[in-house]
């Protein structure tokens, strides 16, 4: 049975008790000013105007036996946010194969805990058309510092030159250097394929064979520096005999004790939003951490990017994910990007690359904003970029509503560990006949890991995030700003209580508010002499909007309106309504969500009765749940009605 926590308190607000003011007289003036100024911060913070122009922030800590690392968070259609930590970041869960999920209702206040079948930390996601959740890849070895590591490793190359046959090394094949004389041991099994003939297209006549080719990790039987070899070597594969033995062979370069990268998996899940449970799909062709998926216009899904099953960035070899088979196929051609790469399907069906990303990949390759043409694999570049060295840790939310096919990218910081970072903003419109990136208003702060939300009616909010590399220094960013796509302006709101840098995602609930979770700073103080905590807690804005009178109603209606079709609905105030949105729900993780997107409908109003017709553009609107908003003329949005788009 799963856990279930009924009940519990919503918001356990920050601030100062009246208890404190005991023994005041024995405190000095210095405590008593600062206790007065904290004390008129929550007296103002709490204010009905203040609220009105600002929002106001609460923070949600779930019962002890249910708090974890979440990594990654999703809307359901029901309502519930399903949020995944898998081994959260934590090589002791990981080594105890204690992988965890949660199951949060915001409205009941009730949160459950969900059997959780691998380790999905750092793995892909994304909503399908039938509102279950396809989630890829995650976590096979954890990441080792070069001082933590004991034994020297690294990748063999396995060269099968016999045409006739392939071959299968299983888990523990010893691999002898021919001129250094060093044995290695692979940690997995590979499939070598057999090696391609080679004959002239003229003549016919034969011109050699290319060696098929398997890549495997491999690690020294012993610890220490005297099993390191300095340059490539030829390897005899031992336990071969005959043919196999003169046609296979291994090839490595520099076999060390050098840092080693996470490695990924194959593995990929639906997570069923009405059975509440994850179901085993077709593994991918390739294993992923740190992968992309992102929903193309048929239903199908796009999975790009991640380092692989011996920790090297995937070399191009995209793949797609087909709903009806539940089985992935490659596509024709290869195409690399940096791990978590923003990638937004267009009006015309290319997809969009932005240029942010989220971590691992060279510093040169596959970073260069465009528009991307999958069938023919035809890239074509975006220029005018600012800062474009310092993308990666940049978010990038496309901008209300998505017939603009407008988009906003704030912030970032240079590559890896780099402590740099960026305060601009940049835009770009892909409906001009030569879309390139302008600047937009610039934030005051260099700003890494900044969390974007579309909202309802029509701003934008962007919070959070740090100054340097995962919070390093402690350079959390305290604020939050609503961004207006048609002033192209900020404004500054109420700050959040809460620090959110690495690891750290938000969304937009049905009700309005955005949710906030995770946070991984490398350190928990300035000197950097203690680890960070993971923060585990929930914390939820409520924009000025929910502040401003009674919000619109929103009745009745079908749950299921077709491209192009009209619906009718039923709302008090029908006469006040002056917008209508298709909210896609989030998919949120490592500044990366791809699903996210506002709709502009258009609707007319008779008496109670407001009707809304949906574009037929299937780029535009992907078949799957909505969240329906109307909003006044103040610009408060109603609840949101669910809506399934098939």
């Amino acid at each position: 049975m799963r856990g279930r926590q009924a009940g519990f308190r919503r918001a356990r607000r920050v601030g100062i008790g009246a208890v404190a003011v005991l023994a005041l007289a024995g405190m000095n003036g210095p405590w008593l000013y600062r206790f007065g100024a904290a004390r008129y911060h929550q007296y103002k913070i709490n204010e009905s105007g203040y609220k009105a122009a600002n929002g106001h922030w609460d923070i949600v800590e779930f019962p002890k036996e249910y708090r974890q690392d979440t990594i990654h968070a999703v809307l359901l259609h029901t309502g519930k946010v399903l949020l995944v930590a898998g081994s959260g970041n934590n090589q002791a869960n990981f080594d105890a194969r204690r992988f965890d999920s949660r199951l949060w209702d915001p409205v009941a206040g009730t949160v459950e805990k969900v059997p959780t079948p691998d380790d999905l930390f750092c793995s892909g996601h994304t909503q399908l058309a039938d509102g279950s959740v396809l989630i890829a890849g995650g976590t096979k070895r954890y990441e080792k510092l070069k001082g933590d590591v004991t034994k020297a490793g690294g990748l063999m190359i396995v060269h099968n030159e016999n045409p006739d046959q392939p071959v299968t090394l299983p888990a523990g094949t010893t691999f002898t250097g021919r001129a250094n004389g060093k044995t290695f041991v692979s940690k997995d099994p590979v499939l070598v394929p057999r090696a391609e003939k080679n004959f002239d297209r003229g003549t016919g006549r034969f011109l050699g064979n290319t060696p098929g080719l398997g890549r495997i990790y491999v690690e020294a039987l012993r610890s220490g520096t005297a099993y390191e070899t300095g340059a490539q070597d030829n390897y005899r594969i031992r336990g071969l005999t005959g043919a196999d033995a003169r046609n296979t062979y291994g090839i490595a370069q520099k076999l060390a004790l050098d840092k080693k990268d996470f490695q990924g998996i194959r593995d990929a899940y639906e997570f069923d939003p009405v059975a509440e449970r994850y179901v085993r799909v077709d593994p991918m062709n390739e294993a992923r951490w740190y992968p992309t998926l992102t929903a193309l216009s048929d239903g199908r899904i796009l999975g790009v990017s991640g380092l692989d099953d011996i920790g090297q960035l995937v070399p191009g070899k995209n793949e797609v994910f087909d709903p009806r088979t539940r089985k992935w196929a490659y596509t024709p051609k290869t195409r690399q990007f940096p791990t978590y790469p923003a990638l937004f399907p267009t009006l015309d069906g290319r997809i969009f690359y932005s240029g942010s990303n989220a971590g691992y990949g060279p510093a040169d390759v596959g970073r260069d904003p465009g528009l991307w043409d999958l069938a023919s694999n035809r890239f074509t570049k975006v220029p005018g970029l600012r800062d474009a060295a310092l993308m990666e840790t940049s978010a990038t939310v496309p901008l209300p509503p998505a017939q603009d096919q407008k988009y906003l990218v704030v912030g970032g910081g240079g590559v890896g560990e780099s402590a740099l970072s960026s305060r601009r903003t940049r835009l770009v419109d892909l409906t001009a006949k030569h879309p390139r990136f302008t600047d937009g208003p610039s934030l005051e702060k260099g700003t890494r890991y900044p969390q974007t939300s579309i909202l309802p009616d029509d701003s934008v909010l962007v919070s959070g995030g740090s100054r340097d590399y995962r919070g390093r220094g402690d350079s959390d960013i305290l604020q939050a700003r609503l961004y207006d796509p048609r002033a192209n302006t900020f404004t500054r709101v109420a700050d959040p209580l809460v620090g959110r840098d690495y690891h750290a995602g938000s969304l937009l609930l049905p009700d309005g508010r955005v949710m906030f979770f995770g946070s991984d700073p490398l350190y928990g103080d300035r000197a950097g002499t203690r680890p960070g905590v993971f923060e585990q807690r929930i914390e939820i804005y409520s924009p000025p909007y929910l502040y401003r009178g009674p919000r619109p109603t929103l009745s009745g209606g079908p749950r299921t309106v077709a491209r192009g079709a009209s619906a009718t609905f039923t709302s008090r105030h029908a006469a006040a309504l002056r917008t209508a949105r298709l909210i896609r729900p989030s998919a949120s993780t490592h500044v990366t969500d791809v699903d996210q997107r506002s709709v502009a409908l258009a609707f007319r109003t008779s008496g109670d009765r407001v009707t809304v017709t949906v574009p037929k553009n299937r780029n535009l609107v992907p078949s799957g749940w909505y969240m329906l908003f109307v909003a006044d003329e103040r610009g408060t949005p109603s609840t949101a009605q669910w809506v399934k788009v098939p």
